[in-house]
Parts: C-alpha cells; sequence; structure tokens
C-alpha cells in the first residue's frame, strides 16, 4: 500500500540460540498506542507485506464487490449485503463513531448476539482508530464495566433491552462512555445519547470522507485494533491486544492452510453463531471468510437451544467451526432420533456407521463397495438432515473433544477436523486437513508458524510454544502478564502440554494449570481419564477428576439433564436419551433428584462397573478413582462451572462442591481396591 513503505515496519526474525535474542520490548508492548516489531520470515506466506484491515477489506472489495458478504432472516425474508455495500456501511458506521467522539486508541464495546451490526460495528471501530471489542453476553454487569473500564469504552453497542440495562445500571462508573448504540428491537425509553441503530447510521451519512480518511492513511500493520478478552477462568480477564497484521496474516494463512476457494471460482458459506467475543468465531466468521469473498449467515439468537439446525439447512454450510458440545448435542440428537426409527432403518444406519468408521479409519486407496452403498443410503440422508451436505469442511475447537464423538461423526462420514489454538495467537496454531488427519491429534502448525515443545519428558510431554506472525502484541496494561506469556525469545507459551509424533502431528495432554500432582507426586493429566468416564458411563453428562495435593482421586459426576430454554440452566427432568439408559439398566428414574448421591442403587451400581472398567486400564495405581459421587445438577454457563465456551472451569467447582470433595478425604481408613469397593456417597 502507498501509505505503508515496508522499510518502515520493524521486523523481527525467530532467533537461533546464537544469535542473541531481539530486544524483548520490541516484540511486545503492553501499551494501547505501541507498535511491535513483527516476526516476519525470510519467504514463503511468513514473508508476505504486511496488511491493514483497511487494506484487507479494500481489496476484497476490488475483487468481490458484487458478491454477497452477509445474508440474515428478516421475518420470512433474507437480507443480504453485497461485499461492496458492506464496506460502504462500515464507512458510514466509523464517521458515526467519530461524531459521537471515539478517540484513537479507545475502545467500542460489542454486547450481543450476532449480526450484520455486530461485524460492522467492529469493523467501523478499527477503522476510526479505535479498538473492536467484544463483550460476553452472558456477562454480568459487573463483568461488563471491567472491560469496558480497562480499554476506556467511548462508545457501546448492544443488541436489544435486557444488554442496555446491564449498561445502564455500571453507566456512572464509567467516565469513558459517551454514548451507546441499540442494534435490534425498538427503543423502551428516549435517553440521551442513547441511539437505534437507523439514528446511529444516520449522524455518519452525509459527513466528509476527508477526517476518516485522513485516520485510516496513519494506521500501520503493526498497531492494535482489536481487544479479546481472555474468559479467565482464574484472576480478571487480560485484554489480548491484536494488532492488524494478527488479523489479516492469520486470514491469509489460515484460508491457505484450510484450502479454501475464493468467490471468483467458487464461493465459501458459513453460519456465524458462537460467541463473537471469542477470537475462533471472530476469525472464521468475519476474517477469514473476507479474505476468501466468502459468505457469513447469521443464526437466529436462540441458535444453541436447537434452531441452528434450521439455518443450517437452510444456508447449507461449505465450512462450519463448531465447539465440542455443539458436535456433542447432535451426537445425542441423532442417537436419540436414532432410537425411534424404524427397525430396518436402524440396522442400515448401525452397519453404515460401523463400515463408515472402517473405511475413514483406514482411508483405503480402493473403497469398498459396501462403503458406497452405505453412502448412497445412511451419509446423504444424515447430512441432509444436518444442514452439512455441502459441508467438506468440519471444524471443532476451544475445548477438547472426547474419542466418542469423533469417531462417532467419522463413521457417519463426516470427518471434523480439530483445530488448536488461543486468543493469544490470533485464534488458530495447529489444524487438522482431510490427508493430514489422526483421530485425537489437532493437526499441524498453520503455514508461515512454528511449534517448539519447551522442555520435554522422556516421552516427549513438554509446554507448546509458539511462534508466527499470529502472536498477540500484549496484554492491554499488563506488563508483568505480558512477560508470563512471552520469553525473552519471543515465544508463546501456551500453558499446555503436549508432544508431537513421528510425522509432526501435535498432541494435547492438558493444561500445566489444570495437572492434577497427588500427595504421592504422580502427574496425572485429568481430562483423558474423564473422557474416558463419559465413553464408558453415556448416561454422564460431566465429570472432573479430583486429587491435587490428596492421597488418591476421585471424581465428581453429573447427569445428562433438560436445559431451560430460556436461561440455558440445567433442570431435574432427565434427557430422554438419559431415561433410554436408565429403562434398559433396569431404573425407572426420570430425574436428577432420584440419581444424585447414591439414591438409585441400579444405576449406582452401573455407575461403579463402568468406573471400573476405566480404572482396568489405568496407566498406574495412582490413576485409578477410589470414590466418586453424582451431583444434583449438570454444570452450566449459568451456573458458573463452565465458561462461555463451554469451558470447564475447575477453580470454580472446586469451591462450589467444596463440602462433597472434603467428603472423599474424610475417612481415615486407607482408599478402597477394586476388589473392595468403597461405598461412595
Amino acid at each position: 500500500g502507498k501509505n505503508h513503505p515496508i522499510s518502515s515496519h520493524k521486523i523481527a526474525h525467530r532467533p537461533d540460540s546464537l544469535s542473541l535474542a531481539v530486544a524483548e520490548s520490541d516484540l511486545w508492548t503492553s501499551r494501547g498506542d505501541g507498535e511491535v516489531k513483527l516476526r516476519m520470515g525470510d519467504s514463503g506466506i511468513a514473508a508476505e507485506p504486511p496488511l491493514t484491515v483497511d487494506q484487507m477489506f479494500k481489496s476484497a472489495v476490488e475483487r468481490f464487490g458484487r458478491y454477497t458478504a452477509l445474508g440474515w432472516r428478516e421475518g420470512e425474508q433474507t437480507k443480504t449485503l453485497s461485499y461492496k455495500e458492506y464496506y460502504q456501511a462500515c464507512r458510514t458506521a466509523a464517521k458515526s463513531f467519530l461524531k459521537l467522539g471515539l478517540e484513537r486508541y479507545h475502545g467500542v464495546g460489542i454486547l450481543g448476539f450476532n449480526s450484520a451490526e455486530w461485524f460492522i460495528s467492529d469493523i467501523a471501530a478499527i477503522l476510526a482508530g479505535g479498538f473492536a471489542v467484544g463483550i460476553y453476553t452472558t456477562n454480568s454487569p459487573e463483568a461488563c464495566q471491567y472491560v469496558a473500564e480497562n480499554c476506556k469504552a467511548n462508545i457501546i453497542v448492544v443488541e436489544n433491552q435486557k444488554q442496555l440495562q446491564k449498561i445502564l445500571q455500571i453507566q456512572d462508573k464509567l467516565p469513558h462512555l459517551k454514548a451507546i448504540i441499540q442494534y435490534k428491537d425498538a427503543l423502551k425509553e428516549k435517553r440521551p445519547n442513547l441511539y437505534t441503530w437507523a439514528d446511529f447510521m444516520e449522524l455518519g451519512r452525509d459527513e466528509s470522507d476527508t477526517q476518516l480518511d485522513g485516520i485510516i492513511a496513519t494506521q500501520k500493520p503493526n498497531q492494535c485494533c482489536t481487544l479479546i478478552y481472555t474468559s479467565g477462568t482464574t484472576g480478571q480477564p487480560k485484554g489480548v491486544m491484536l494488532s492488524h497484521d494478527n488479523l489479516t496474516w492469520t486470514a491469509l494463512s489460515v484460508g491457505c492452510h484450510v484450502r479454501l476457494t475464493e468467490a471468483t471460482k467458487s464461493q465459501e458459506i458459513v453460519v456465524s453463531y458462537l460467541p463473537l467475543s471469542h477470537i475462533a468465531a471472530q476469525m472464521v466468521d468475519i476474517w477469514v471468510t473476507m479474505k476468501v469473498g466468502g459468505a457469513t449467515y447469521f443464526a437466529q439468537p436462540d441458535a444453541l437451544k436447537g434452531t441452528l439446525v434450521n439455518t443450517m439447512r437452510e444456508v447449507r454450510p461449505t465450512a462450519f467451526m463448531g465447539v465440542p458440545r455443539v458436535w456433542e448435542k447432535m451426537q445425542e440428537k441423532m442417537k436419540s432420533t436414532g432410537a425411534k426409527s424404524s427397525t430396518v432403518r436402524r440396522k442400515v444406519a448401525v452397519w453404515a456407521k460401523g463400515v463408515g468408521l472402517q473405511t475413514n479409519l483406514r482411508k483405503m486407496n480402493q473403497t469398498p463397495v459396501n462403503y458406497r452403498l452405505a453412502k448412497k443410503l445412511v451419509f446423504t440422508k444424515v447430512r441432509k438432515a444436518l444442514g452439512l451436505d455441502r459441508c467438506t469442511k468440519c471444524y471443532t475447537g476451544a475445548a477438547p473433544i472426547t474419542k466418542d464423538t469423533l469417531e462417532f461423526f467419522l463413521s457417519l462420514d463426516i470427518p471434523l477436523y480439530e483445530l488448536y489454538g488461543m486468543s493469544e495467537s490470533t485464534g488458530p496454531h495447529t489444524i487438522s486437513q482431510s490427508e493430514a488427519f489422526r483421530l485425537t491429534s489437532c493437526g499441524k502448525v498453520i503455514p508461515g508458524c512454528e511449534t517448539k515443545i519447551h522442555s520435554p519428558d522422556e516421552e516427549g510431554n513438554g509446554e507448546i510454544c509458539f511462534w508466527g506472525r499470529h502472536v498477540f502484541m500484549g496484554y492491554l496494561n499488563m506488563a508483568d502478564k505480558t512477560k508470563d506469556a512471552l520469553d525473552d525469545e519471543g515465544w508463546l507459551h501456551s500453558g499446555d502440554l503436549g508432544k508431537h509424533d513421528e510425522n509432526g502431528f501435535l498432541f494435547i495432554t492438558g493444561r500445566i494449570k489444570e495437572l492434577i500432582i497427588t500427595a504421592g507426586g504422580e502427574n496425572i493429566p485429568p481430562v483423558p481419564i474423564e473422557d474416558a468416564v463419559k465413553e464408558a458411563l453415556p448416561l454422564v453428562s460431566n465429570a472432573m477428576l479430583i486429587g491435587d495435593k490428596r492421597k488418591f482421586l476421585a471424581m465428581l459426576l453429573t447427569i445428562k439433564c433438560q436445559v431451560n430454554g430460556d436461561t440455558g440452566a440445567p433442570e431435574d427432568e432427565l434427557t430422554p436419551e438419559a431415561i433410554e439408559l436408565c429403562r434398559k439398566l433396569g431404573s425407572s428414574a426420570t430425574r436428577v433428584s432420584e440419581i444424585a448421591g447414591g439414591r438409585d442403587r441400579v444405576i449406582h451400581a452401573a455407575i461403579q462397573d463402568g468406573i471400573n472398567r476405566v480404572n482396568e486400564n489405568a496407566t498406574s495405581n495412582a490413576q485409578r478413582i477410589q470414590k466418586w459421587t453424582i451431583l444434583g445438577q449438570d454444570f452450566s454457563i449459568f451456573g458458573g462451572e463452565l465458561g462461555p465456551t463451554m469451558k470447564l472451569k475447575r477453580p470454580v467447582v472446586m469451591k462450589m462442591y467444596k463440602e462433597q470433595i472434603e467428603h472423599f478425604y474424610k475417612e481415615v481408613v486407607t482408599p478402597s481396591t477394586p476388589d473392595n469397593p468403597m461405598p461412595s456417597k
């Protein structure tokens, strides 16, 4: 671009052990107005010239101007914006922000469900020289206040009355706040500095371009444009500063790695429904899609309560990203409908799944006849029903997924490609591909990036470290925390344990912080054991292993139950699938309260049986689960046990269920062995 002579960029090369590390302060900053040295490579994608968001968007408009960029339903109609209209809307909104007093390096908070207005607010904030700041819709007013204050938000964009109420409660504690904009529903009451979306867009409609163009011309790829607040499972959230280059370069690398096609050849289509305050959704729905001229269609706000599949069937996306819980829900739904379908159809389905799994596990060169038959009979039908009939790329990320779920979809000829990364790496770091696919591996590193295993043990397990142009700038106003995350050479330390196999596939063994270190000094990653329990016991919804600094392992279990459609709170009623499982075991239970705490002898015995099976496969005695209990209700975002992306918040659960946990370890007697099981209460 003409405003950005390449020579003006600071460039950093990955230090070799011999060369001295780059002056560390060049690679990171904790100042909102700071600039960093870009981790440029010598060749290939890592050497691509850096772009600002405006430059990337302009080039998309030049190449894909008439193509659909965004689509959504309004009543019975589908509304769309072309790339040209989308860019114009972002420019108008940017002028409106400036008119409302948005200052350079100040935040625009966005609080609401995915929509065209969300995207436009995000990009307009960047074009106008501010920061785009997504706020989790599940946040309390206090949590909203922390984020708004931390990024010195001048403007907050809210979806509706419900979200507006949170901001009004804390408004007087936000000295930087100048205006609030509500983008859905009519305003319940007029207030000073509160605007509807239409009124807001009017403000900038006739403003001249001079001021905005002047600001855009001063933007550099190595400056911050977006803040992602990490849903801290411990302590206050940290504002992850992402530069223009972080976004535009990562979008380029991901698009290449997963081989998305450009709209001029065949347009990619995605459905936006995951929380946009999270980097994964922003990367996929806004940036990667823009890079290739794809179309993003917005789901309904109640998508995760069941309407997502309707949107999927209407839109028929070509690529789809789901968090594990979304895939698990589809699996449960299909299993319960599977249980209802006619015997012949069911037999065929079970047979086809077996065939599909075998074929995919082998990925043979010659396709067996029965696989082709199965494909015609069953797979096509299932894909259609899920709205995945055009989808060649299904992804899962943001939390660990069980092998059971991966195999279930693989058996339906729907391989789920795992991706792994973090907010601090602008989303993805490794992504599985169809020709580079290993069950339970999160794939290979995206082009232009590198992985290092820090001080590996004898099995090759160590802390996973990242290098590349996707590595963040730093945490806003938190220099110490930034230095904890980035070492002196500029490698990002993920806090995850993992290892490479001989072909360069990355496998994650768990979080270092989650690692249970027993009183006997054994290091035990909890996730594999928890997954094994969920696989052995389909009745179990969540399992959490306990045992840090304790003499033996114990486990908290929850049972699959119905969820309140409005609040997302777990209910006492079991899911139909769970009720059917109880019947098969000979129990008439229909509620969690009839099972919790060992009230149902049959279920109790069945669970102990499942735990025994898991224990038989334990790698050592220390890894056996000695005691367990069923809690009175399932974990949920509503209850606080799960974070916004359904990640288990272990410290919260430890606090909430302190009594039950202490009870495990009260007895003085030596813990039971499988031959001498102690009753769990």
